[in-house]
């Protein structure tokens, strides 16, 4: 009857304390397996240099995953940054767009017409002119004169301010004869005036007036050379004392004569136009589309009694105008 087999246990690995004497009997021969057992080769130990590498180090690991996640937020924010670039670079514009944008700014915000922008720009230097005087009676008045009553306007007309230092342009027949002349600027500040110089061969008169307000704006002056026949021009001042009033018409003539109605001298070089102008608006500027005086307002033919507008005023070139303030021409 044969012997089961006998199983040789797993040797332990020796240490170098165990292995010392096992050198020392090297040449000693090993005994063999015992008789009707299977022979077992235990495996010699595995050198300590060749062992399975130790898994990394928790801080190690850690470090590794830190660098992925900021070079993939890097990534994500060039390709957000890039997406932005991309959105906001401005796209050209086609003729489409432009011929829509120009059609909602006219249907939402309707153009103002060329007068109403020039006469708006002319405004601030147009003046309020008026003449006072007292009527005449028997008794003598203060300080020997014949006159007495008390004062009331003689005549109402426009100015122009030349220079913001108060100087102001108007018609000779609009002041002659006045006791006392007074203006009113267009912010309602009342001032008095005194008459400094004339021409009368071009019924023009200058003022300066005894105070100011403190923002007085000059007028924009243009040479008359420039105008043509049909140009849009526009007319501001005080008909009647009403105003100020605008009207509109065009330059219907140039290098006019007119004879004033009283037959004592004849104005030459006349601007003539067709925007309405009534006794009041003596004085006023006429000027252009652009907002720039061309005239000085001086008479209306009317070949009846009523005085009042036909269609057809005279205005002074502003080059003559200017001079009789001692103004270079241009």
């Amino acid at each position: 009857m044969r012997r089961p087999a006998l199983y040789i246990p797993p040797r332990p690995v020796a240490t170098a304390a165990d292995q010392a004497p096992r050198h020392a009997h090297a040449g000693a021969s090993r005994p063999g397996p015992a008789r009707g057992a299977t022979e077992h080769t235990v495996p010699p130990p595995v050198p300590p240099h060749e062992a399975a590498p130790a898994a990394p180090a928790p801080k190690a690991l850690w470090r590794r995953q830190a660098a992925a996640w900021i070079g993939a937020t890097a990534l994500l924010l060039a390709g957000l940054l890039l997406g932005w670039q991309l959105a906001s670079r401005p796209q050209a514009l086609t003729q489409q767009d432009i011929d829509a944008a120009v059609r909602h700014s006219l249907e939402t915000q309707p153009l103002r017409s060329p007068v109403a922008q020039a006469a708006e720009r002319v405004a601030p230097s147009v003046v309020r002119v008026v003449g006072f005087g007292h009527e005449r009676t028997g008794r003598p008045a203060h300080r020997g004169s014949t006159r007495g009553g008390e004062e009331h306007e003689t005549s109402v007309g426009t100015g122009v301010v030349l220079v913001d230092s108060g100087l102001i342009l108007t018609n000779l027949h609009v002041v002659k004869g006045a006791e006392r002349i007074g203006l009113v600027f267009s912010d309602g500040l009342r001032a008095g005036a005194t008459l400094v110089a004339t021409r009368p061969e071009q019924d023009l008169a200058v003022l300066q007036a005894s105070r100011i307000p403190d923002d007085l704006v000059a007028a924009t002056l243009a040479s008359s050379a420039s105008l043509r026949l049909g140009d849009t021009v526009g007319v501001i001042g005080f008909p009647y004392g009403i105003g100020p009033s605008v009207s509109a018409g065009v330059v219907s003539g140039l290098e006019r004569e007119f004879e004033s109605p009283q037959g004592r001298h004849t104005l030459n070089h006349m601007i003539q136009f067709d925007a309405a102008a009534n006794p009041g608006n003596s004085g006023g500027p006429l000027f252009t589309a652009q907002g720039e005086v061309v005239g000085i307002v001086t008479a209306i033919l009317n070949p009846g009694s009523a005085k009042t507008f036909i269609g057809i005023g005279f205005a002074v070139p502003i080059e003559s105008a200017a001079t009789a303030a001692g103004m270079p021409p241009f």
